[in-house]
């Protein structure tokens, strides 16, 4: 039997100063190809070290406000994804208060 592969690719271009112009991400079993995106953060957890390594990128040209409403609809995902991972319901419920918080300081819209 063959194990299916699947590649999610990353592409970034760079600006002289080393600084991300554009963002590209490639899922073709998701049906994307070569779709630009402001900003993204992606995590992976290092089993071996029992840490996270992390990539955090965005453009030079993502707007402010829009890093902003990335940032709590991130936060809202990561509660969202906690429950289904680990079932605490409780903490997930805190979760998304801080969440509530979170956009009520920024002033973001619902």
């Amino acid at each position: 039997m063959t194990n299916k592969r699947s590649d999610i690719r990353i592409s970034v271009e760079l600006d002289e100063n080393q600084i991300p112009e554009k963002l590209k991400w490639t899922a073709k079993d998701g049906g994307v190809d070569q779709a630009e995106a402001k900003a993204m953060l992606l995590s992976i957890w290092d089993s071996k070290q029992k840490e996270t390594l992390r990539i955090d990128l965005w453009t030079k040209d993502m707007p402010v406000d829009e890093m902003k409403q990335f940032f709590h609809q991130t936060l809202v995902a990561m509660a969202d994804t906690f429950e289904r991972a680990t079932t605490d319901e409780k903490m997930s419920a805190t979760m998304r208060d801080f969440c509530d918080y979170f956009a009520e300081k920024l002033e973001l819209k619902a």
